[in-house]
């Protein structure tokens, strides 16, 4: 039941930050019709424009694989308020969603003590599409 309503509060969050221009438009994470292949043919199109017209260019590619790792919850809360205009019902769901959270480490059968997780956000996808991705929890 939880992954139905985090579906529809993903659906309408993402029609809400469309329609109220909130996304830069060369975005392409979680927008229909958009994904990694939509990101690099942008760059590669861009390259392409800069050395028909004889400039230089320098490719710099960063790995942001564990970037959700980063993510500290106050300074979410505080960005999607003041940022992005959440308040009331919709702030209180995602601070709800986002923190209280623990997570344990297994090695074969055996468990770690539960830590409290205070910096990342939830990593199990639910928008329809993209690819779940399993998130363990004490």
């Amino acid at each position: 039941m939880s992954k139905v309503v985090e579906r529809l509060v993903c659906s309408q969050l993402v029609a809400y930050l469309e329609q109220n221009g909130l996304l830069p438009d060369l975005q392409s994470a979680y927008r229909r019709c958009r994904s990694t292949e939509t990101a690099v043919l942008k760059v590669v199109a861009d390259l392409f424009t800069a050395a028909d017209r004889g400039e230089i260019t320098l490719f710099c590619l960063l790995d942001l694989f564990a970037a959700f790792d980063t993510v500290d919850h106050d300074i979410l809360i505080d960005r999607l308020y003041h940022a992005f205009g959440f308040r009331n019902d919709v702030l209180s769901w995602i601070t709800i969603f986002v923190t209280g959270r623990t997570q344990r480490v297994r090695v074969g059968s055996q468990y770690s003590k539960c830590f409290a997780v205070q910096y990342d956000v939830p990593q199990g996808s639910t928008c329809p599409w993209t690819d779940p991705v399993p998130v363990v929890h004490c």
